[in-house]
């Protein structure tokens, strides 16, 4: 079985070939028609000469454009060269309207300034239906490489060369009423100024050759430049979204972009998974969505990134703080309201001391971004900003100063009876502040709420009471494992 190497040099080899032919057959057709039009002096015939010679330029345009896009990505081009392809298209775009306006200029000299003689032979026939044949065969040809291996080039080439046929069968029709009008002279059957439009039908079917032009130029340069602006094809990130959203496991497609370039396309996904999903499932569902991708798209290069949401209350709480972490914060106090279909959420997050309100209001809006980024469902949040301390440069402060915090400390107990046991106190000095920590024993029985209610009283009971302290650090321990270590 060949190698994706292998296939991708053969199929730059047939496009090469194809367009290479398309170019030998454009310099014959374009030859016999200059020549037949100088000797028959046919507006048609050199209309089409001059739209076979800019279809040589755009043929080998073309050529050239399909050898430099066939290249591979490297460091300059890391999306490789498709680009070409599309630039090649706007130069023929441009080409062909310029020929468009010498044509309609020449034609109306034609038709009202000044009388050219058009003299039919047989040659004039054989010429434009020779070009008939030779772009009905090669207008095949390059439909069939263009759709096989989506090239775009290859693709303009072939509406532009089946356009062709059109147009030389435009120009036959003018030659046919020419040589009516021949005819009907030579006998007399009609009137003179009957004759004269006769005449003059070449110059009509010159036009009829550069309305058709002008149209197929229009078209081709509106895909042109949606091919230079990344335009993605209509429908197909709908497509992608419905048929990828099938896979089980997965929680949402979020995003997809699209961005042709030249026969390949490159797409960018974000998928939603479950933050319980192991490893190996969120693999899988990415294999399962780039195959999806495969199936509906050609020669595609696809990127994807998957992200973990959390769904349940302890997954919200765990995820919380993991967002917290990676940005180098501590969080605490953390509620979860449920608000209708939405997830309110409360907490306390630490910040260095040091930091600006600026500096620390960037750090925690970074953070909820992030929140709202991994958890589903997520309504309102109201995140209380906390300094935290630099418990190195920490030290004790004057013993006399202790000693009285000490007893006042001590006599806690006596305001607050649910409390004994006051121990390992230590004040410390951080910068110019002063703070105090302590232990103390509660009844093991008193929930969380209950215990933090008497500690956050007693912190505001020691602050008034201590005008030298600005924070207080209170452990509380259950009774029953103090008096077991006492």
């Amino acid at each position: 079985m060949a190698s994706y190497v292998e296939v991708e040099k053969a199929a730059e080899k047939e496009k090469r070939l194809v367009a290479l032919s398309s170019v030998l057959a454009a310099i014959f057709i374009t030859c016999f028609k200059f020549a037949v039009g100088l000797l028959t002096h046919s507006l048609g015939i050199l209309a089409e000469a001059a739209h076979s010679g800019l279809d040589l330029v755009a043929a080998a345009v073309t050529f050239f454009a399909v050898r430099i896009s066939g290249r591979p990505p490297d460091e300059k081009q890391m999306f490789g060269y498709g680009k070409v392809e599309n630039l090649s298209a706007l130069f023929e775009t441009f080409l062909l309207l310029v020929t468009c306006v010498w044509i309609i200029y020449e034609a109306v000299q034609r038709l009202f300034f000044k009388s050219v003689q058009v003299e039919v032979s047989i040659w004039s026939f054989i010429v434009m239906l020779t070009s008939i044949v030779v772009d009905v065969s090669r207008s095949r040809a390059l439909m069939k490489a263009a759709k096989k291996h989506g090239s775009q080039a290859l693709e303009a080439d072939a509406l532009h060369f089946s356009t062709d046929v059109w147009s030389s069968s435009v120009v036959i029709g003018g030659l046919l009423l020419v040589t009516l009008g021949e005819f009907l002279k030579a006998r007399a059957l009609v009137p003179e100024s009957v004759i004269v439009w006769l005449h003059r039908a070449d110059a009509i079917a010159a036009l009829g050759v550069s309305f058709i032009v002008i149209y197929v130029s229009i078209n081709l340069g509106k895909r042109t430049i949606d091919g230079l602006l990344d335009k993605a094809p209509k429908g197909l990130n709908t497509q992608i979204v419905q048929e990828v959203s099938k896979i089980p496991g997965l929680l949402k497609v979020r995003q997809v972009r699209i961005r042709p370039s030249g026969p390949s396309t490159f797409v960018d996904m974000i998928l939603e998974v479950p933050r319980a999903a192991s490893l190996e499932e969120a693999h899988n569902i990415t294999v399962e969505a780039k195959a999806i991708v495969k199936r509906l798209i050609d020669r595609v290069d696809i990127i994807i990134h998957m992200d973990p949401m959390v769904q349940d209350r302890e997954s919200i709480i765990e995820s919380v703080q993991s967002i917290a972490g990676r940005n180098g914060l501590s969080v605490h106090s953390i509620r979860i309201n449920k608000n209708n279909s939405t997830i309110d959420l409360e907490l306390h997050i630490e910040v260095p001391e040091s930091d600006t309100i600026h500096q620390a209001h960037e750090r925690v809006e970074r953070v909820e971004q992030q929140f709202r980024a991994e958890i589903l469902n997520l309504g309102e949040i109201f995140s209380h900003i906390e300094p935290r301390g630099d418990r190195e440069s920490r030290h004790t402060v004057d013993v006399t100063i202790s000693d009285q915090i000490r007893e006042i400390v001590n006599s806690l107990p006596q305001s607050f009876p649910e409390v004994n046991n006051c121990h390992n106190i230590i004040v410390y000095k951080e910068g110019e502040s002063v703070s105090l920590s302590f232990h103390c024993a509660v009844p093991a029985d008193l929930n969380v709420a209950a215990v933090h209610k008497i500690t956050a009283t007693m912190e505001r009971k020691l602050l008034s009471l201590i005008p030298q302290i600005d924070r207080v650090y209170i452990h509380a321990e259950p009774q029953e494992e103090s008096n077991s270590n006492g």
